[in-house]
């Protein structure tokens, strides 16, 4: 007889979440992280992307339900047959991105995002950047309130209100996306191949001030950031037959 799989429950730090962890680990067990098949991971998309990060590049398998605010990363919460959902569930692989930036005393911090590596301004002043893709510039100059590049899984989160574009989650792509453009007042971002590297370059550092932004890992005053997919970090996210991220996606883009 097969062995059912083992779950490990993890939730954010709110009485919905917490609640729902703790019944779902009466009604299947709670096995330890490290030791689980399938970790559920329950919250909003803030918590699926810190459970991504915890466990990137550890091979373990994260399926989510929302019990947060926002939840397009996660699954519909229900507690009956969740082996079963999870046993149908389809396993997309997601690469983070990988940060390097230098700061304004020379200082070199690095920090992956699975969402999306940011610019933004840091005063008043708009923002100054120079653009080079795989070592070639591309824009000179970009006045800006900020700038981002966005992977296929954060597309939809901060680079959507950007009016940046959505993509699926199997594109060999990234998103690069301006933060209210002033000049070139016409430019709306680039799309990119997945294996660029991107340098930004900030203008005017003392003046114009600029802070760095992965996920949730923020470097303040930075001079210059180098930005690529990570060759080698890979978490695996579960998503339901029913309501997969390509159903997702498609839904998004008929919203009106």
């Amino acid at each position: 007889m097969k062995k059912p799989l083992s779950l490990a429950f993890l939730s954010a730090d709110t009485e919905d979440a917490s609640e729902a962890a703790a019944r779902l680990s009466v009604l299947y067990g709670q096995e330890r992280p490290e030791n689980a098949d399938v970790i559920i991971a329950l919250g909003g998309d803030g918590f699926m992307l810190q459970t991504l990060r915890e466990t990137m590049g550890s091979g373990k398998k994260i399926y989510g339900m929302n019990r947060g605010t926002v939840g397009f990363l996660m699954n519909e919460y229900r507690e009956d047959g969740l082996r079963e959902r999870i046993a149908e569930a389809v396993a997309e692989t997601i690469r983070p991105l990988e940060m390097t930036a230098v700061d304004r005393d020379g200082k070199t911090a690095t920090a992956l995002a699975v969402n999306e590596v940011s610019l933004l301004r840091q005063s008043y002043q708009a923002a100054k950047i120079r653009i080079t893709i795989d070592g070639k510039l591309r824009l000179d100059e970009l006045i800006c309130d900020g700038i981002m590049v966005a992977t296929p899984a954060g597309s939809t989160a901060y680079n959507l209100s950007a009016h940046g574009p959505i993509l699926p989650l199997d594109a060999p792509l990234l998103a690069l996306t301006p933060v209210s453009p002033f000049r070139p007042r016409r430019w709306r971002g680039a799309l990119l191949s997945n294996r660029s590297s991107v340098e930004l370059t900030i203008l005017e550092p003392e003046k114009r001030p600029v802070n760095a932004v992965a996920d949730h890992t923020e470097i303040k005053s930075v001079l210059s950031i180098s930005i690529r997919e990570s060759r080698d970090m890979t978490a695996t996210i579960l998503f339901d037959a029913s309501h997969s991220w390509d159903e997702r996606i498609l839904s998004e883009q008929f919203r009106y």
